[in-house]
C-alpha cells in the first residue's frame, strides 16, 4: 500500500508540474514571441562587457536562470530550458563575437585568451533560449522536469550595517539536470560566498564554481577531489579575470553537495557548514582562520606573517588565511580548498551553511535549539510531513532562516549575513526528537 501511496504522489507531483511548467510558458511566449532583435536591449543585465570562452558557460546559466526567476518560471523547468539553451548555443561559431585583437594589447602574449563581446554572444544564448521555450510551448518533452528529491531550502541574507552587500549563495536542487549528467546518482548543490574588497569575487565564484565542478572527470569517483580541482580552477579563472579587468576582491566560500547518500563539503575561509543529526551537531570542518596552528605555520614557511590587528590577520590585511581571489596576498592566502565527505545515515536533520557574519555571532551548538525554537515559531507544529517542500510554499522555511540571522544580529553581528538551511528530511520527527527519514 505504501508503495502504491508513493507512485499516486509521484504522479500526482509530475502532473502538477507539467501543469505550472505550460501555464508558465504560456506567459513567457506571450511576451517573447520571437527572437530578440539586435536594437532591443537585453532584457536582464549581462555580469560582464567581455568574456571568455571559459567563462561563457557559467555566465549563460546564470543569466538565464536570472531571467527565468524573474518571471516566476518553476525551478525544476528554468533548469531543462537553460540547458537545452546552453547545448544549442555551445554548438554555435562564436569567433564571430570575438572581441578586437587591439582590446587584448596590454596583455601579455601568454595571458591572451579568446575574448567574446558579451552583450552579443548572450543575445544569442538567449535567442536560443526563447527558440527552446517557443517549440516546448508546441509540445512539452517528456521527461522528468525535477529531482524526485525534494530538500527543503530556506535561505534569508541582509547587508546589515555594512555599507555594501558582498555576500552571494547559490541553491541548486537539479545540479544534473542542469549539466546533462545521467549516471543515476541524485546531486544537489548549495553554496555561500562572503565577499571582501568587494563582491566581483563572491559574484564569480557563486557564477563558475558549480560549472568548474560538473565538468571534474573525477565527480562520479571522488567528489573530494572533483571539489579542490574546481575550486582551483575557479580561482585560476578568477586570476586572469581579475588582471584583465583590475579587481582586487576575495571571497570565502563553503560549498555542499549531496549526492546519492553522501554530503561532500569543501571550503575556503571561514564560511561554515554544519550538520545537525537527530539534534546533536556533527563537526564537517574547521574554518581557515590565520591563527589555526597549522594555518599559521604553513603562511611563516612561505615567509609570511600572522599579526593581531583587532583580529589575526596575514601579512596585516586579510583576516582570512584561504580565499578565491585576494592575489595581492596569494600564496599567504591560498585558493587551495579543503574537502570532506560523510555518508547520510538516514536520520540527518539538516545541513546549515552560513558566512562568518552568523558564526562570529553563533556557536554551532546553539544552531539545533535556534532552529526548533524558530520552527516552532512559525506556527508549523505538525511540521508538514505530507510533502517536506511545503513549507516552502508557504513561506515558513524563508521565515526559520529569517529568525537565524535575526538572532544573529541580536547577537552583535555587524557584517553581512546569510544563512542556509537544507532539511534532509520532513521536520515533523526534527521537532517530536524521533523518527528517521524515508528512503524512496
Amino acid at each position: 500500500m505504501l508503495r502504491i501511496a508513493i507512485c499516486c504522489q509521484r504522479s500526482q507531483k509530475a502532473g502538477m508540474e507539467e501543469e505550472e511548467a505550460q501555464c508558465f510558458l504560456r506567459r513567457f511566449v506571450e511576451e517573447f514571441p520571437a527572437a530578440l532583435k539586435e536594437d532591443r536591449p537585453l532584457p536582464v543585465g549581462s555580469l560582464s562587457r567581455k568574456i571568455s570562452l571559459e567563462e561563457l558557460h557559467g555566465e549563460s546559466l546564470e543569466l538565464g536562470q536570472r531571467l527565468l526567476a524573474a518571471r516566476a518560471a518553476p525551478s525544476g523547468f528554468s533548469v531543462l530550458l537553460c540547458q537545452a539553451a546552453i547545448t544549442q548555443l555551445l554548438k554555435e561559431d562564436l569567433s564571430l563575437f570575438q572581441c578586437p585583437q587591439e582590446a587584448q594589447a596590454s596583455l601579455e602574449e601568454e595571458e591572451k585568451v579568446f575574448l567574446l563581446e558579451s552583450e552579443a554572444v548572450q543575445r544569442l544564448f538567449l535567442n536560443k533560449l526563447i527558440d527552446v521555450a517557443l517549440r516546448w510551448n508546441q509540445e512539452l518533452p517528456k521527461y522528468p522536469l525535477s529531482s524526485s528529491h525534494s530538500f527543503q531550502c530556506c535561505v534569508h541574507a541582509i547587508k546589515n550595517t555594512r555599507r555594501k552587500m558582498e555576500d552571494k549563495h547559490v541553491v541548486l536542487a537539479e545540479f544534473n539536470q542542469l549539466f546533462g549528467i545521467q549516471d543515476g546518482v541524485e546531486r544537489a548543490y548549495y553554496a555561500v560566498f562572503d565577499g571582501h574588497g568587494g563582491v566581483d569575487a563572491a559574484t564569480y565564484a557563486a557564477t563558475h564554481l558549480h560549472v568548474a565542478l560538473s565538468k571534474q572527470e573525477m565527480l562520479q569517483s571522488d567528489a573530494d577531489m572533483a571539489f579542490k580541482s574546481a575550486f582551483k580552477h575557479t580561482d585560476d579563472m578568477f586570476r586572469r579575470k581579475a588582471k584583465r579587468e583590475r579587481l582586487r576582491s576575495g571571497s570565502t566560500g563553503v560549498a555542499v553537495l549531496i549526492h546519492g547518500q553522501q554530503l561532500t563539503v569543501a571550503w575556503v575561509g571561514d564560511s561554515q557548514a554544519m550538520l545537525v543529526r537527530k539534534g546533536q551537531v556533527v563537526t564537517l570542518m574547521e574554518p581557515h582562520k590565520p591563527e589555526r596552528e597549522d594555518e599559521k605555520r604553513r603562511i611563516e614557511d612561505l615567509g609570511g606573517c600572522i599579526t593581531f590587528m583587532g583580529c589575526w590577520r596575514v601579512n596585516g590585511t586579510y583576516a582570512v588565511s584561504r580565499a578565491i581571489g585576494d592575489f595581492d596576498q596569494k600564496p599567504y592566502v591560498s585558493g587551495d580548498a579543503d574537502s570532506s565527505t560523510i555518508q547520510l545515515l538516514g536520520d540527518e536533520d539538516y545541513v546549515l551553511l552560513a558566512c562568518d557574519g552568523f558564526f562570529d555571532a553563533v556557536k554551532p551548538s546553539e544552531v539545533p535549539e535556534l532552529v526548533v525554537d524558530a520552527l516552532r515559531e512559525t506556527g508549523d507544529p505538525e511540521g508538514r510531513e505530507d510533502h517536506p517542500s511545503k513549507q516552502v510554499e508557504d513561506g515558513m522555511g524563508h521565515r526559520v532562516a529569517e529568525k537565524l540571522v535575526g538572532h544573529a544580529k541580536a547577537a552583535g553581528s555587524s557584517d553581512n549575513i546569510t544563512v542556509m538551511v537544507v532539511f534532509l528530511r520532513p521536520t515533523g520527527p526534527l521537532l517530536a526528537g524521533t523518527g528517521h527519514r524515508l528512503h524512496l
